[in-house]
């Protein structure tokens, strides 16, 4: 009986050894793979979300009330036509980027809907205050005066969101 342990038990030893080594092995193996496979999706999808982070940023600065009331105004336009214009360019830049949604958070994604949101509001609330037949001058004034009250704009939050984002991004 003790000489088969004594074959048995060196044995086992070595199959046991032999089992936590190779299969130690084959998880570093298997964590290889995967780092090397995130790395190279990195390579990939790294510029495809950087320019998602700058069309966002653009789509920030296109809809803040001074650059799209410059953008819209035309010489002759009532109040009116000034708000249909301000509304159908605020839709347009955001539907542009709708897509964008996909390379940021969740968190950053609310933030640049309120923002479009809370623009639309103005826009509307300002026309709401002014006859519609008026010189669209009116409502440009409006806007941007309401808009230069605001301490922190829905856009502003936006914004920092966004650039906080790609920082811990990096």
């Amino acid at each position: 009986m003790i000489e088969i342990l004594k074959i048995v038990l060196p044995a086992l030893l070595v199959l046991v050894t032999a089992y936590l080594l190779i299969d130690r092995l084959l998880r570093n193996d298997q964590k290889r793979r995967e780092h090397e496979l995130r790395k190279a999706s990195a390579t990939t999808i790294t510029p495809v979300r950087l320019r998602a982070y700058e069309r966002l940023m653009l789509v920030l600065e296109r809809t803040s009330p001074s650059q799209l009331i410059l953008q819209t105004i035309k010489p002759g336009m009532t109040n009116f036509e000034l708000q249909q214009q301000l509304l159908q360019n605020v839709r347009d830049e955001f539907g542009h980027n709708f897509s964008q949604q996909i390379y940021v958070s969740n968190e950053l994604w609310t933030a640049l809907v309120s923002a479009r949101e809370s623009l639309i509001q103005l826009i509307n609330i300002c026309s709401s205050q002014l006859q519609a037949g008026n010189n669209a001058n009116e409502l440009a004034e409006r806007i941007i005066q309401l808009f230069a009250q605001s301490e922190e704009t829905p856009t502003e939050v936006a914004k920092n969101l966004l650039k906080q984002e790609i920082r811990t991004f990096f």
